[in-house]
């Protein structure tokens, strides 16, 4: 238990679900207090210190989960060669003030999970349609750790919106007792959103990387000053990537909630949302499309 144990702090390494019982047992001491989950699956930049910053101003005790979760990744993805680093990660934590790290090595039986969520309509559409079962396994996981964890509140940013719309509509559909927050995307100088799969780039490649959130904006600053056509706003942005010589393999507007399509804005809160290999890397990003117009 002790053996992550980081000298500066007093944060403390659970691999099981029983040591972190133990643990959140010896820091309430009776007490009710509020627990605040950050899931991640490790690798941790700038972009997870502020939900880890986030949550430290809601609860009274921080717990972020490292978990790689086999479950989300497909035969011919990155599994095997995703990053982990989780001393520099156990350091960020203590840096951030988290009480907990929850690291287990295995979160299923040894025969393999049974009993899984499934997740209908929200998970077949944009990273879903290429990436089969993946948000069934990331709704698995997260509630997996919802009842490891017992969170009041857990923490997830808005990069990955569609995985956050997924996990509201999760916990209002199972009834579960935890409050959703979404924290704002943290991005490079360039505008690039910020993740774990960046380092996989090289100079060019990130300098490349950033057309995607150019894309996004240019719809974005359309979208503001009055433009409701959601096709002109994707034949926008299509023009930036086109530029960059990049080929995205979805740049779609959507309601927020419901990951609907949409013809025109003004309907219900929208986003754009855009994905492209770069490299050896696939990079995703999302902006909202507010207008103050009245649609004409």
């Amino acid at each position: 238990m002790s053996i992550h144990a980081m000298k500066s702090s007093a944060i403390s390494v659970a691999s099981s679900d029983t040591e972190l019982r133990v643990m959140l047992t010896a820091r309430c001491m009776g007490i009710r207090k509020t627990i605040a989950l950050v899931p991640t699956m490790g690798c941790l930049h700038a972009g997870h210190a502020q939900l880890i910053r986030q949550a430290r101003k809601m609860a009274d005790i921080v717990i972020v989960s490292i978990y790689v979760n086999p479950l989300q990744f497909g035969p011919n993805e990155d599994f095997e060669r995703y990053p982990r680093s989780f001393e520099a990660d156990a350091e960020l934590c203590a840096s951030e003030g988290a009480d907990i790290i929850f690291h287990p090595d295995n979160l299923y039986p040894e025969d393999g999970p049974k009993v899984t969520l499934s997740v209908r309509d929200l998970g077949d559409v944009l990273c879903g349609a290429s990436r089969p079962g993946h948000f069934d396994g990331v709704a698995s996981v997260v509630s997996i750790l919802f009842n490891a964890v017992r969170p009041d509140i857990a923490v997830f940013g808005e990069k990955d919106w569609q995985q956050l719309a997924i996990i509201r509509r999760m916990t209002r559909d199972q009834h579960m007792p935890v409050q959703i927050l979404g924290v704002e995307t943290v991005r490079e100088a360039d505008g690039l959103a910020m993740s774990s799969r960046n380092r996989y780039l090289s100079d060019a490649e990130l300098e490349k990387s950033h057309a995607l959130s150019d894309a996004l904006n240019r719809m974005q600053l359309l979208a503001a000053d009055g433009e409701h056509d959601t096709a002109v706003l994707i034949a926008a942005g299509h023009t930036v990537l086109q530029d960059a010589d990049i080929e995205p393999e979805y740049l779609e507007i959507r309601q927020a909630d419901s990951l609907n399509k949409l013809g025109t804005l003004g309907e219900a809160p929208a986003r754009a949302f855009v994905a492209a290999r770069i490299g050896p890397a696939r990079l995703i990003d999302n902006l909202p499309l507010e207008t103050t117009l009245e649609k004409p």
